[in-house]
């Protein structure tokens, strides 16, 4: 037998706004204290991840590809996507500045949405491996997911400083749209998945185990 019990066990449910411990109720009931509808797991968590997963595994590639930049110097215009960006500071010796845009723009967002798209593999799948630990790597997801628009700030702050006129200025490309909406799409698959639903899986277990 299980030596621990759950809010679930135990006839509770979390406000999911401000995660006040509530009697479960027995129909639609709704949080005493931020008046929040009260769920035992959020509504549709693993259908609406995916959903939202799938659409920010979409726009990466157009982020990615299209061009980020447009600069136009003495009537030349040059087209840079976010790794002819990274490219282009590599070249010039400013290693740092490069590894701070791929860090933030390339491998942030991708491996977001490879770690959720692992979460929720393992969810459906009922795995039981280490779940503390796919736990910590949510909120670890879920709190850095958000620095991933360091690269449209880099973007939006060029563009403001370099208009020179007829010498030279800056315009957002495309991409800079596909990317934000990486950023926010990602943010919300994080936001709807519920990481209590891994720790579903442990206690399913103990209970048949019993």
């Amino acid at each position: 037998m299980a030596d621990f019990f759950t809010a679930k066990q135990s006839g509770m449910v979390s406000c999911h706004r401000c995660h006040l411990l509530c009697g479960k109720p027995s129909g639609k009931g709704y949080c005493p204290r931020c008046g929040e509808i009260l769920h035992s797991r959020k509504p549709n968590s693993i259908s609406r991840t995916w959903a939202l997963v799938i659409a920010a595994l979409i726009f990466y590639i157009p982020a990615n590809v299209l061009p980020i930049t447009h600069t136009t110097t003495l009537g030349t215009i040059q087209s840079d996507s976010i790794m002819s960006g990274v490219i282009f500071f590599i070249q010039f010796g400013s290693w740092g500045i490069a590894l701070i845009i791929f860090i933030a723009s390339v491998f942030v967002p991708l491996m977001k949405i490879l770690i959720l798209i692992m979460l929720l593999l393992s969810v459906q799948f009922k795995w039981q491996w280490r779940p503390l630990d796919r736990t910590r790597l949510y909120r670890i997801t879920e709190a850095i997911g958000r620095w991933s628009m360091l690269d449209i700030f880099v973007v939006t702050i060029l563009v403001a400083l370099l208009q020179l006129g007829a010498l030279a200025n800056m315009k957002a490309g495309s991409a800079a749209l596909y990317f934000a909406a990486v950023v926010v799409i990602t943010m919300f698959a994080a936001e709807t998945f519920d990481p209590r639903l891994i720790w579903d899986n442990i206690e399913d277990v103990h209970d048949n185990a019993d």
